[in-house]
């Protein structure tokens, strides 16, 4: 691919006055779109499912994370191929026993918004495959360690110290290894390569992971998380009160305003081992 995630300009800089002309880097942006072929040999059908604004990069990761995300796959036994069909286009091949509801993703997808998965449907289809993919666990983590999860994503994002443009997802072991890091300019797109990735490396469900978000906790992050089996996911920013009830629903600890050594957490507390009993006000 000749995409890169950075894109050069000349810009004008104006300081006390004095204007400089200096070259500057910008996060690249450039329309993704996600075809998807299904259907019985000598009868494929191709279909255009999606048009994202993206950061290139990891393209065929964001197309299966969006996917699996999406409630449309549930595991790679479903995909039988995938590759970048053009420049900005992906197309992934289901098997031919994977037979997705297209009227349903036209339901889905015309309630769907650069924000997010909306509507009833939508929701019933998270609760189906978190259902499946949910197991206990007896995650405890120090608050010393979600504390170090900042600093350590801000040493590897690369792209953003060009840019300062880039939303990233990052995924973290329970001892606060950082283990995995996908940037751009879509938030949603960051946590679909992340998911993506993992679903590429058969490591689904995350339910031992740590997700640190570098910008604010919305509604479709927590549902993202929630269909990769993620039950710790921490944010730099707040929280909408969507996602706060959806972590509620999936027994998400959600964390929120990470920053220095302070942190909000919302919901499913018990996670977080604190050296004395809360106070209550």
């Amino acid at each position: 691919m000749t995409n890169t995630a950075t894109s050069k300009v000349s810009v004008t800089k104006i300081n006390e006055g004095d204007a400089t002309v200096q070259e500057d880097f910008l996060a690249a942006e450039e329309p993704l779109e996600i075809r998807m072929i299904t259907g019985a040999p000598g009868n494929r059908i191709k279909k255009s499912i999606s048009v994202t604004m993206r950061t290139p990069g990891n393209d065929v990761e964001l197309a299966l994370g969006f996917l699996f995300t999406e409630g449309i796959i549930r595991s790679m036994d479903e995909v039988k191929q995938y590759d970048e069909a053009e420049e900005n286009v992906i197309e992934i091949s289901l098997a031919e026993n994977a037979i997705p509801d297209f009227q349903k993703l036209e339901r889905n997808f015309y309630t769907t918004s650069s924000c997010g998965v909306c509507g009833k449907s939508s929701l019933d289809a998270v609760r189906t495959v978190v259902s499946l993919q949910s197991k206990s666990d007896e995650v405890k983590i120090a608050p010393e360690i979600i504390y170090s999860l900042p600093s350590l994503l801000r040493q590897t994002q690369h792209v953003f110290d060009q840019t300062g443009g880039l939303h990233a997802s990052a995924l973290f072991d329970l001892s606060g290894n950082l283990l995995l890091l996908r940037e751009d300019v879509g938030r949603h797109n960051a946590l679909d390569k992340l998911i993506g990735t993992s679903l590429l490396n058969s490591s689904l469900p995350l339910n031992n992971h740590i997700l640190l978000l570098s910008g604010r906790a919305s509604f479709e992050l927590i549902q993202k998380a929630a269909m990769a089996g993620i039950r710790v996911v921490a944010a730099v920013g707040a929280p909408s009160s969507l996602a706060v009830e959806m972590s509620k629903e999936f027994d998400i600890t959600l964390v929120g305003f990470l920053r220095s050594e302070r942190f909000n957490v919302y919901s499913s507390v018990d996670r977080i081992v604190f050296r004395q009993e809360a106070k209550h006000f």
